[in-house]
């Protein structure tokens, strides 16, 4: 009877011995899509590099998977479990990839094609999904809709930070524009027949920042004025702005979502203006980080040198599409650092740091890591059993 323990660790030997000999492959995939950043639902570049390199190494690649043009499917192996890695590779307007999703796309890929190295001595299959549009768009949640998650087991992915992370605190996050429809009018002449949407706006805006005040440490709401008018002699007749509500849980921010509203309406009620509150696009849940999926993930990046930090319960890192699918079946989202401490995602210098020898380490690691839990998730029936188990009672304690 052969040794488990024996076969796991060489079949994870194998995997990261894989990513190496991609390693110069790996680089220029992750060099190229920092290169040319693309925007949520345009990144089309970047979604032809990925399956082209997915292609040549075996995968059976479906482009424009699931609905979306810049959505893939690359499939190895048959049966089950089946697990999925996910790549990330839309980036942010004005900085580039601030959020470095470049890193995610070619640690995915390369965690892919690592796992093909072995799947036919562990069984099951392998998926590397491109999901595009994270940065707002929720392509994971469209991509859901059309069952790109009905038949996987497990899905994993890493991001990169400024430490390494096994999760981050993930809030769910709602978008709303708010128009104020008021009248016209000459500003100097007749002021006293317009009515001004922009004071509608302004009051909204200012009454936000008071209940700022008022909510929980684990809320956020933040927002710009999009629209106030298109001359100051003219009263405006419309004002608009684009605002994101965030909360612990889905829970807490159907709450906080109606007292922004109510914000909202004051404006209108204040300054006579028509008021019109929308949704747009997604609504992203908060995660559920499966706790024998990631404890599994944690081992491995520990085998390679990496210590992972705590997080305080009260310190927010953001918002992702991933927690609509922890929400579906066992996941992991661990954040792999590729900067200096106190780097902050989402800014011109975490971009910098996105191209750079630091980033091409998390590149590696990252791969390395989820292609090792990758072969425990293949080659230990338990683990899959304690991450079904975790999941059943998060969604029970719901």
């Amino acid at each position: 009877m052969p040794n488990r323990s024996r076969t796991s660790d060489a079949l994870k030997a194998q995997v990261a011995a894989r990513v190496d000999a991609e390693q110069a492959a790996l680089f220029e995939l992750s060099a190229r899509i920092h290169a040319h950043p693309e925007l949520c639902f345009t990144e089309h570049r970047a979604a032809g590099w990925l399956t082209d390199y997915l292609e040549s190494r075996g995968f059976a690649v479906q482009r424009g998977a699931y609905g979306l043009p810049t959505a893939f499917a690359a499939r190895l192996g048959s049966g089950r479990p089946r697990l999925a890695v996910l790549c990330e590779y839309d980036a942010l307007p004005g900085i580039g990839h601030g959020c470095g999703h470049n890193v995610i796309a070619a640690a995915g890929a390369g965690a892919g094609v690592a796992l093909s190295a072995v799947v036919g001595e562990t069984g099951g299959s392998i998926v590397v999904l491109g999901t595009p549009a994270e940065e707002g768009g929720g392509g994971k949640i469209a991509m859901a809709r059309e069952g790109a998650f009905d038949e996987i087991d497990a899905a994993m992915m890493i991001h990169p930070a400024s430490v390494d992370l096994i999760g981050m605190n993930v809030l769910a996050l709602t978008t709303v524009e708010v128009e104020y429809r008021g009248r016209a009018a000459h500003a100097a002449a007749a002021p006293h027949a317009g009515i001004n949407a922009l004071d509608g706006m302004v009051t909204a805006y200012q009454a936000i920042a008071q209940l700022r005040q008022h909510i929980r440490t684990t809320e956020r709401v933040h927002g710009i004025i999009t629209d106030g008018g298109q001359a100051p002699n003219i009263v405006p007749e419309r004002a608009a702005g684009l605002f994101l509500i965030r909360a612990i849980t889905a829970k807490r921010l159907a709450k906080l979502k109606q007292r922004v509203d109510g914000c909202f309406h004051a404006g209108a009620l204040a300054s006579g203006a028509e008021c019109e509150v929308r949704t747009v696009g997604e609504e992203y849940s908060d995660m559920w980080t499966n706790q024998p999926f990631a404890a599994a993930y944690l081992a491995n990046l520990e085998q390679l040198g990496r210590h992972v930090v705590d997080l305080p319960a009260d310190q927010i890192s953001g918002s992702t599409d991933m927690g609509n699918i922890s929400k579906l079946l066992p996941a992991i989202h661990p954040m792999i650092g590729i900067a200096p401490p106190r780097v902050a995602l989402h800014t011109q210098e975490f971009a910098q740091w996105a191209s750079s020898a630091d980033s091409q380490r998390g590149v590696l690691d990252g791969a390395k890591a989820m292609a090792m839990t990758g072969v425990d998730v293949l080659c230990t029936p338990e683990l899959l059993d304690a991450m079904r188990a975790a999941f059943q009672a998060d969604a029970a304690r719901a």
